[in-house]
């Protein structure tokens, strides 16, 4: 191939594209002589950079190859591709686990507004720009796991797609889908439910500050959500079911109120595994707390609602995992 770009001192000839780096010769006028001026030019490969989130997100290469529908070593191929290009290591690998390097970040906030920006101008060149609003609906502690990225993401691909946000308690959204005030609602529910579609299946765990004391021939201090609740239900249900007795040390509306009722060490809580804080531990085994269930994040939505912004959105959470932040 060959374009040419002629200027008052340089000229400019693209020869070819190898993998993902472009060979260009840059004529550099001097006197009545050019002088050819050679380099190879990098050019991230937006299918790359997909493949680079997901990993980047999921911290593994087996999750991001179940996602992208791909097979383990073309994704392993393709990040080696990605590091090519950049001329850095962006992931660091071992047997039992994957992080990102410095340079990976980088690249991760680079990659989602390339991508973002490549979405939104194939959308609109395509004519296929969702216009409109959707009514969306988040239980507040998913708030700390990757959803305000993904929303991030989203607004930017859908500019012209009116996004509303409503953040509360699962119970609380689940009645308003119900009565048609939401469009779409991510919470937590029982597994197994027949209603919504599971973006992912998590255990539940005892959280205390370090500093709790538990005193074995007292109450079991219990940190919960106002009713309805389904963590509250899961801890009181598990309580009951091995004879202890229990009281409720603070009642709390939202996340950051169980967080902090925790770090004053007033009692144990209940939280997904994977959104305990660095400064809360699970509580061990060997205090004697019995064995929560799991629990389900999942998708519900309104029958009612109209289905391409709908699924849009859920594809765009699905496709992301939604781990911890």
């Amino acid at each position: 191939m060959g374009a040419v770009t002629v200027g008052s001192t340089v000229v400019t000839v693209l020869i070819g594209v190898h993998a993902t780096l472009v060979l260009v010769i840059r004529w550099q006028n001097e006197g009545y002589k050019y002088h050819p001026i050679i380099e190879w030019i990098a050019v991230f490969d937006p299918a790359l950079l997909r493949t680079f989130v997901a990993v980047a997100e999921t911290l593994s290469f087996t999750r991001a190859a179940e996602l992208l529908g791909l097979s383990q070593p073309t994704v392993s191929q393709q990040i080696r591709k990605l590091e090519v290009a950049a001329g850095r290591s962006l992931v660091t690998r071992d047997t039992r686990a994957v992080a990102l390097t410095d340079n990976g970040e980088a690249m991760l906030g680079f990659a989602r507004s390339i991508l973002a920006a490549h979405d939104q101008a194939a959308a609109y060149f395509t004519g296929t720009a969702m216009r409109g609003r959707i009514r969306f609906g988040s239980a507040d502690d998913l708030a700390q796991t990757q959803l305000p990225q993904i929303l991030r993401d989203f607004r930017q691909l859908h500019p012209q797609l009116n996004l509303e946000l409503t953040v509360s308690q699962s119970g609380v959204l689940a009645r308003r889908l119900r009565a048609g005030q939401l469009d779409l609602v991510f919470i937590k529910q029982e597994p197994d439910l027949p209603d919504g579609r599971v973006v992912r299946r998590e255990r539940l765990v005892w959280v205390a500050h370090r500093s709790l004391e538990l005193d074995p021939a007292s109450h079991v201090p219990l940190i919960a959500y106002s009713a309805p609740s389904v963590t509250r239900d899961a801890a009181i249900r598990v309580l009951e079911d091995a004879g202890l007795t229990w009281r409720i040390t603070c009642n709390v509306k939202d996340v950051n109120g169980v967080l902090a009722a925790l770090r004053a060490g007033i009692g144990v809580g209940v939280l997904p595994q994977s959104m305990i804080p660095a400064d809360l531990v699970s509580v061990p085994p060997a205090l004697g707390l019995p064995m929560l269930g799991e629990i389900d994040f999942a998708l519900l939505s309104n029958p009612r609602a109209p289905r391409e912004p709908v699924e849009a959105l859920i594809g765009a959470i699905v496709g992301r995992g939604v781990a911890a932040g």
